[in-house]
């Protein structure tokens, strides 16, 4: 559905404080639209937004909407929203986020990245190759990357770089190039209720990839291994550390805050060629996978090595993915985004893999009552790897509170599974409590969830 869009339009953003809703704005404001938006609270996002001059209003009321000619909504947002009910009755035109972005991304060449996991990261690097490249691309990404302290970019270059949103199948109805699949998981079963809508909407979102792009898959993920043979495209280059992908991680090499690998090409029709000693600023399997589909994509638009290896090597990360917070007394703390069991275990394993037999503190916020009640058993496997888990209670976010769950019965299957010591916690102050009374010398702290756990280890931080 194509939209023409007026400079008198006002366009208002139910939701904006979401990370993906504020990317959009932010490009759609640097575009020249008149933007302005509303949330249930304040956050990072939207201080980001007001210091560009985009106008936000503090909890959800009709009055925020009396000027508006146009609504774009999340996923997040209710029926019984206030604003959406009042944009309903003075018949405005309604826009989902996914439905708007492919709009404003149709004039581009877009590379969407899509995946269970991994999604932020792979977006980050491809879109900073492309940059080193002098290639300028559009961004939208679902994190904020270090090197433009945003989440989005408005680049004069014809492709665009887009992380996408396969939690309410929003991606498939993205303009597609080149795409990106890091990965498929049990993630969002509450929208797909099952896991084969899940892995159906992935093979239509290959499938759509065009004859003259590249669909770019990670052959070690054993659901895309199984639905590449269901996939009606033969456009599709596989990357990973299996010894079939075309794009092959050799000789790895794991250090303290880097790691180095070889790559291995084969493609059907081309000379077999190696990249050899590729230095990233990331740690994790998982991040040298995101870093070769990211290597593979830029090969694939014609990017010279020596560029795309001295982006890699100049790479910043992003907030929120293993990111060092502060530290006391040779003891870390550290925040990242994981909130699924997948996540959990990448990054502890990784974490394990580089600092050995250092004591490992896991601070868990489940995110939503949903994804615990479909992944429970997975989420209590999560943990192996950490001396003690310190377990806080439910983000709901947005969701009503479950009255079966039981915080207690959870840290208890948890502890089972992973053969752990777990301690719960109410809140913040109980955080603080916790690092003040327990934490001795040497521990790794490690923060995790997509809730409010972030903020929490940040305003601790400035209390040591």
């Amino acid at each position: 559905m194509k939209i023409n869009i007026a400079s008198k339009e006002i366009i208002h953003f139910i939701g904006i404080g979401g990370i993906g809703m504020s990317g959009l704005a932010q490009i759609m404001f640097n575009l020249g639209f008149k933007v302005q938006g509303s949330d249930l609270s304040n956050n990072k996002n939207i201080e980001r937004l007001v210091k560009t001059g985009i106008k936000t209003y503090i909890g959800h009321d009709q009055k925020n909407i009396k000027k508006a000619t146009m609504i774009v909504i999340s996923s997040a947002v209710k029926k019984n929203n206030k604003e959406l009910i009042a944009s309903k009755r003075k018949k405005l035109p309604i826009f989902q986020r996914g439905e708007m972005l492919a709009n404003v991304v149709a004039l581009k060449k877009n590379i969407v990245v899509s995946g269970s996991h991994g999604k932020t990261t792979t977006t980050s690097l491809i879109a900073n190759i492309l940059a080193e490249a002098g290639l300028d691309p559009t961004i939208i990404n679902g994190g904020v990357i270090n090197s433009l302290k945003n989440t989005a970019h408005l680049g004069k270059g014809e492709w665009a770089v887009i992380e996408s949103d396969e939690s309410d199948g929003s991606f498939l109805k993205l303009p597609i190039t080149y795409s990106v699949v890091t990965n498929l998981d049990k993630e969002h079963l509450d929208y797909y209720k099952n896991f084969n809508e899940l892995k159906k909407s992935f093979r239509l979102f290959i499938d759509k990839t065009p004859s003259f792009g590249k669909s770019l898959v990670c052959l070690d993920n054993k659901n895309l291994k199984m639905l590449l043979k269901k996939c009606k495209t033969s456009n599709v280059l596989t990357y990973g550390f299996n010894k079939n992908s075309n794009y092959q991680i050799l000789n790895l090499k794991k250090k303290l805050k880097y790691s180095i690998f070889d790559l291995r090409i084969s493609i059907i029709g081309q000379k077999v060629m190696k990249i050899k000693n590729i230095n990233i600023n990331l740690l994790g399997n998982h991040n040298v996978a995101n870093s070769t589909a990211a290597i593979a994509t830029a090969l694939s638009l014609g990017i010279k090595t020596f560029i795309i290896k001295k982006a890699l090597k100049k790479f910043s990360g992003i907030q929120r993915r293993f990111t060092k917070i502060f530290s006391i007394s040779k003891k870390e703390f550290y925040d990242d985004y994981a909130h699924h069991p997948t996540e959990i275990k990448a990054v502890l394993n990784g974490a394990k893999q580089v600092y050995g037999n250092r004591k490992i503190i896991g601070v868990f916020q489940p995110h939503r009552y949903s994804r615990i009640k479909f992944l429970k058993k997975e989420f209590a496997m999560s943990f192996a790897q950490c001396h003690m888990v310190v377990l806080c209670p439910v983000y709901a976010a947005g969701e009503k509170i479950d009255p079966n769950f039981s915080q207690d019965s959870f840290s208890k299957l948890i502890a089972k599974k992973s053969k752990t010591q777990v301690i719960n916690i109410k809140n913040q102050n109980d955080l603080k409590n916790f690092i003040m009374k327990n934490l001795f010398d040497n521990e790794l702290v490690i923060c995790m969830g997509a809730g409010s756990i972030s903020n929490w280890i940040r305003k601790i931080s400035t209390e040591f």
